[in-house]
């Protein structure tokens, strides 16, 4: 058999049995040594648990190593410029949280382009957020705590781990559903901010399950309303905002992965391979239940529905951020 009739018996092999073929990518197949997976935040943090998980099972895929490196600072846009910077040969990624889409509002001056900087290779997890405050507040569920919230507004001190923070954002969003201003005292971080909150030192915060949940069920914060459009799994007797009948109050702390801006469609397509075949493993759904969250449906895990909903999530941020006038630089 000539190599040209080879080459056109395989191809026909491959299309009968319904295999799709990554393309070649120049020399020699792609990955071909490790791949590095940067994660903009310190390690142990939520984020860096999630991309953990997800590089060790892509790595099983993708037959290379997935190595995380941390690199941490200004709000995490110090690792999203090293990617955004990187040569755009898949051999090195992103995976960012929500970030992504506040980044370019609450950046005014950057070195790289915040938007346009990256390839979107597929979404991952949403992981719920949980509006909680201090154990003796004076109100007993969530109708009950918006009312103090437009009697007190400003004397009422609502906590978050800074600018920027998942929980600064979901501060913002509390504020115009409620249509009252709190006095918002930002911390170095989750822990120290939930300490205060335990300590009954500052009234209100707005968190991640994975950050929440622990203090919820041990009762030393008070649980109002889960961010969510239905009720977490690991909270079933946390009512949603909606039930609770505030609306216009969802929000989640959504997790994406990218490259840098060119990188081949193949080594996209190779990518995103990995990724989903990692979302429908069975340890990494029983790990990410553990942290009160799940793998999104395949279906948002293509490169052009993350990109869809990270350019909605930017229009939706945008007015938030400009109204409050708080921004990073």
């Amino acid at each position: 058999m000539s190599l040209i009739t080879r080459r056109i018996f395989l191809a026909a092999t491959a299309a009968s049995t319904g295999t799709l073929a990554v393309p070649a990518l120049g020399q020699g197949a792609y990955p071909a040594r490790p791949i590095s997976m940067v994660i903009p935040f310190a390690a142990g943090g939520p984020t860096d648990t999630v991309g953990r998980l997800i590089a060790q099972a892509m790595g099983t895929d993708l037959g290379q190593t997935v190595v995380v490196e941390n690199v941490g600072g200004a709000g995490g846009t110090l690792g999203a410029q090293r990617v955004a910077n990187a040569r755009p040969d898949g051999y090195t990624i992103l995976l960012h949280h929500i970030g992504m889409a506040t980044i370019p509002t609450l950046y005014r001056r950057l070195a790289y382009d915040a938007i346009n900087g990256f390839e979107t290779l597929g979404l991952v997890t949403e992981v719920p957020m949980t509006l909680i405050a201090r154990r003796n507040i004076e109100a007993n569920n969530l109708a009950e705590l918006v009312a103090l919230i437009r009697r007190r507004g400003e004397a009422l001190n609502y906590a978050n781990a800074g600018i920027g923070a998942a929980s600064h954002l979901c501060g913002l969003l509390l504020m115009k559903a409620v249509d009252t201003r709190m006095t918002t005292v930002p911390y170095r971080g989750t822990g120290p901010a939930m300490n205060d909150l335990v300590a009954g030192t500052v009234d209100l915060m707005c968190d991640q399950t994975t950050n929440t949940t622990e203090q919820i069920r041990a009762g030393t914060v008070r649980a109002f309303a889960a961010t969510t459009p239905e009720r977490i799994d690991t909270l079933p007797d946390l009512p949603t905002a909606a039930q609770g009948g505030l609306s216009g109050f969802e929000v989640s702390v959504w997790h994406g992965l990218y490259a840098p801006r060119g990188t081949p469609a193949p080594i996209v397509a190779r990518l995103n391979q990995a990724l989903v075949k990692a979302l429908q493993d069975e340890g990494i759904a029983r790990r990410f239940a553990d942290l009160g969250t799940a793998p999104v449906p395949v279906a948002r895990a293509t490169p052009q529905m993350h990109r869809e909903f990270w350019q909605a999530d930017i229009a939706k941020w945008r007015p938030l951020i400009q109204a409050a006038g708080q921004f990073a630089d």
